[in-house]
């Protein structure tokens, strides 16, 4: 088979696949009107990470995450910042998590309550994702900057799936 083509979808994520972060508080899971769902508070940074693997076939094009997320109440801004690790044959340790600098997005709110909000963060393939290429595990890490300016929700913002696809 060939590379995947721009706007592909490599990987999904949803909020029972979260695992506790080395550091940090962790976001918590939670449903709503029974869909899973990760809060992440609305008053102290929350983290959770991903364990992944990039598809075979990714191209190198780099990386467009759309994190999809709704306000439990209210319609504020949220800032979201996502972190690669990558974890190379041979080479990266498991004891000691390294992660690229975060890439961010201060996400608008949906128009009412309840309904997603579509963020989107790029990664230009290189050292923004750590340099994770095909056929290689990673980690994934998001995290609420709730005290960053551009985050005006005072509520849990709730994640329910993460998409990365090839830019």
């Amino acid at each position: 088979g060939g590379a995947m083509a721009s706007g592909d979808t490599l990987c999904v994520f949803f909020p029972t696949d979260g695992e506790e972060p080395d550091t940090g508080t962790a976001a918590t899971l939670d449903t709503r009107n029974s869909v899973w769902v990760l809060d992440f508070d609305g008053s102290s940074d929350e983290v959770i990470d991903f364990a992944g693997f990039m598809p075979r076939v990714y191209g190198g094009g780099g990386i467009t995450a759309t994190i999809i997320w709704s306000n439990e109440s209210g319609t504020s801004n949220v800032r979201w910042d996502l972190a690669f690790s990558r974890l190379q044959d041979d080479v990266d340790d498991l004891d000691t998590h390294a992660f690229a600098s975060a890439q961010s997005a201060t996400a608008t709110g949906a128009s009412a309550t309840g309904e997603p909000d579509y963020a989107e963060i790029t990664f230009n393939d290189g050292s923004e994702m750590d340099s994770v290429g095909a056929g290689e595990y990673f980690r994934l890490r998001l995290t609420r900057d709730a005290d960053h300016a551009g985050d005006t929700s005072t509520v849990d913002a709730e994640l329910i799936a993460l998409e990365l696809q090839e830019t």
